[in-house]
């Protein structure tokens, strides 16, 4: 049934991954574009869905938003979220936008009253696409609770600092707190400058979570509309955000067996 609850993707293969953070400005848009380049390469085809209304993941891969309302309409009935989906310049990496509705989709999930319809659409979608990965907004409400429902995992970036704790925190219960088995989390340190006291320390006690470093050359992603991997292949941030993705593998792996 549509509202039934729960979690992750039916189709065997396929798996839906989730940047989500309840705190904005933690990097999350650019996890989940770089991410979608490392499971392309490593030859998934990937769908990067993007659910924040700011719609940066779309931007840095080079797609302009067509200023159409028809993002949320791929939460009715009436049509496939295929049909919005755009091409990117790199070979299995699609991506489907964000417009100015999303900021709607709160509301429309709740009047439709379909706690599963996002874990719906990643299920049908997942027929064409190995790996979907999700840019959520740093929201907790319906949309983040559909989000739960229907990743098989959850990665949260984390700049090192009290309040991302505390965001981490609530990330937790959030999820918990939205589905009977939840998907697994992944806390990545993001943004990371071994230079500052503070996170060198958040370092020294996470010592086993992944990390992004605090990179020239994945600021450059904006500005040259690229992944990190496609522009400064060789770069530190590059090979981190590779031992990022076999972490999720890894995981996932995991959560089959």
């Amino acid at each position: 049934m549509d509202d039934a609850d729960g979690s992750g993707s039916v189709a065997s293969d396929s798996a839906t991954i989730a940047i989500y953070s309840v705190k904005g400005g933690v990097g999350k848009t650019t996890f989940a574009a770089n991410l979608s380049w490392c499971s392309a390469q490593d030859g998934h085809s990937t769908l990067l869905w993007d659910l924040d209304a700011a719609g940066g993941s779309g931007f840095l891969y080079g797609l302009e938003s067509s200023g159409s309302r028809l993002a949320e309409d791929v939460f009715s009935r009436d049509r496939s979220p295929a049909r919005l989906i755009q091409r990117t310049a790199w070979d299995k990496v699609d991506v489907l936008p964000a417009d100015e509705s999303i900021r709607a989709l709160d509301a429309q999930l709740v009047r439709i009253g379909k706690r599963r319809r996002l874990a719906k659409l990643t299920e049908e979608l997942a027929g064409n696409y190995a790996r979907i990965v999700l840019d959520c907004p740093p929201v907790m409400n319906e949309l983040s609770a559909q989000v739960v429902r229907a990743a098989d995992l959850v990665i949260v970036p984390l700049p090192p600092s009290p309040l991302s704790a505390r965001a981490f925190d609530l990330v937790v219960r959030e999820i918990a707190g939205n589905t009977r088995r939840h998907p697994p989390i992944l806390p990545v340190l993001s943004m990371l400058d071994l230079r500052r006291g503070l996170h060198k320390q958040a370092r020294e006690a996470n010592p086993n979570w992944p990390t992004i470093p605090y990179a020239s050359a994945v600021e450059q992603c904006a500005v040259q509309q690229q992944p990190v991997g496609a522009h400064s292949p060789q770069s530190p941030a590059a090979q981190h955000f590779a031992r990022l993705w076999r972490a999720i593998e890894a995981k996932l792996a995991d959560r089959r067996r």
